[in-house]
């Protein structure tokens, strides 16, 4: 289960580091309040999707900038908050907004890769908005905690491994790995046009 920004620390921020400044100049005393302020930024890839910076700077992140960017504050702050990564099965149900895609290509659903924080051994996502899913994300197949510097290629290349293994152990799907992550991309598209 996923919970919200509201399930982390209230913890106040120290004048450290160079992530202290912006969040005080948008009014956040708090790492839940910098956690609550990034949740409220529109969701939306940035101009380099590795750089977890430019979610301040361009008013728009993924799961992976925007837990990225609270990852790094929260190492900058000393707040024991981990960066995940973790392979759920999207679906409509989990997922509003992807159900389209995923029927025009006859899947119920498809390994995706998602990004949150760990604090004190719960799940923590501030980027799901929009339409109440169904059916909340309850079951990750594999997760890995990495380094903030990680959700470019590093993040890519674990996805696409997972997919791999995935298409071997179903042969009945006749697609190639380009052709479930072209799939995956257009998903990503679906979401990104409804919020």
């Amino acid at each position: 289960m996923l919970d919200s920004w509201t399930a982390l620390p209230d913890t106040a921020l120290a004048a450290v580091g160079s992530l202290h400044e912006p969040f005080a100049r948008a009014g956040c005393a708090t790492f839940r309040a910098a956690a609550r302020h990034v949740h409220g930024i529109p969701y939306g890839r940035n101009s380099d999707r590795s750089d977890w910076r430019l979610v301040l700077e361009e008013a728009r992140g993924t799961c992976s900038t925007k837990h990225a960017l609270l990852a790094a504050l929260a190492r900058e702050q000393r707040v024991p908050v981990a960066l995940v990564i973790g392979i759920f099965d999207m679906s409509e149900a989990n997922t509003p907004g992807v159900g389209g895609v995923l029927s025009a290509h006859a899947l119920a659903s498809l390994p995706e890769a998602h990004c949150y924080l760990t604090w004190q051994g719960r799940r923590v996502d501030v980027t799901r908005a929009g339409p109440v899913p169904e059916v909340p994300i309850s079951r990750f197949h594999a997760e890995w905690e990495i380094d903030p510097s990680q959700i470019g290629e590093h993040k890519v290349r674990l996805h696409q491994r997972y997919l791999a293994q995935w298409l071997t152990r179903h042969p009945e799907m006749s697609l190639s790995l380009d052709g479930l992550w072209r799939i995956r991309e257009e998903c990503i598209a679906a979401l990104a046009a409804q919020r």
